[in-house]
């Protein structure tokens, strides 16, 4: 297939995950959305134990002493932060304001120059320059239209572009929950292997590094349950049912996610 397909299959695949209507109009909250708090404590994490996976290898490889990096989707700062010792300046692009905030404290704290932009990749691409290296870790699952957001990620890079995924849409995991509680099959695709396969098909030369996530999903069932509520379009009041379903289903300890790296000059 040419990029041109895969980039619809992508879409279509992607648009696959949207919840039925009847489900999300029930929704005490919005089941898509990110706490800036647990992206904050997996940011002090990674500051606190440093890691050698292959996404962190990559960057600090390619990333000249004090150049500059640009990290979409950056969140409070997990995937370009811990490189603070060599980066002279960092430009981050996020949709989330209170994200981008806690970049800002943490770089602050660390003496990165930092500049933020908010607003969605690649619409605000025009208000960032071209960096040496740029890290996009997490995000492609939330990007339909996935080839201009790849193109644009090459354009505004000199050196190496790195990206980091799970093998497996981020909310595979919930797939035995919809089933329980609304007798809803979710989607299988898209997994890492297209966004490769469509990187690829765009002429970038992508290699691939795949390992163990560093991180557990939960550090309790009791947070598991909390955060499947709000995912599967259930009352918080249902916390306890929801672990036990869990215990039942046998999805507790809950194995580690597979994260994919995939880089190009």
């Amino acid at each position: 297939m040419d990029a041109e397909e895969l980039a619809a299959r992508w879409r279509e695949r992607l648009e696959s995950w949207a919840i039925p209507d009847e489900i999300l109009a029930k929704a005490v909250a919005d089941p898509w959305s990110h706490s800036p708090e647990r992206f904050g404590t997996r940011t002090d994490r990674a500051l606190a134990e440093p890691d050698d996976g292959p996404t962190m290898t990559r960057l600090a490889e390619a990333l000249p002493d004090k150049g500059t990096l640009l990290d979409v989707g950056s969140g409070p700062g997990a995937s370009s932060l811990p490189l603070h010792e060599r980066i002279g300046h960092l430009y981050a692009v996020d949709t989330s304001a209170s994200m981008l905030e806690g970049l800002t404290s943490r770089a602050d704290k660390l003496g990165v120059p930092v500049t933020t932009v908010e607003g969605r990749w690649p619409d605000v691409a025009g208000r960032v320059p071209v960096a040496d290296v740029t890290v996009s870790a997490h995000v492609v699952y939330n990007v339909p239209d996935l080839a201009p957001f790849l193109r644009a990620l090459d354009d505004h890079t000199q050196g190496r572009v790195v990206i980091e995924l799970p093998h497996r849409h981020p909310m595979s995991w919930l797939t035995p929950l919809w089933q329980h509680f609304h007798g809803v099959d979710r989607p299988v695709r898209p997994i890492a292997e297209d966004c490769v396969a469509l990187a690829a098909a765009m002429g970038f030369p992508v290699q691939v590094e795949e390992r163990e996530s560093p991180l557990e999903r939960f550090t309790s069932l009791e947070e598991l349950a909390q955060s499947a509520c709000r995912r599967v379009c259930l009352d918080p009041s249902r916390a306890e049912e929801v672990a036990a379903t869990v215990m039942e289903l046998g999805m507790w300890p809950m194995p580690r996610d597979r994260w994919v790296t995939i880089w190009w000059e």
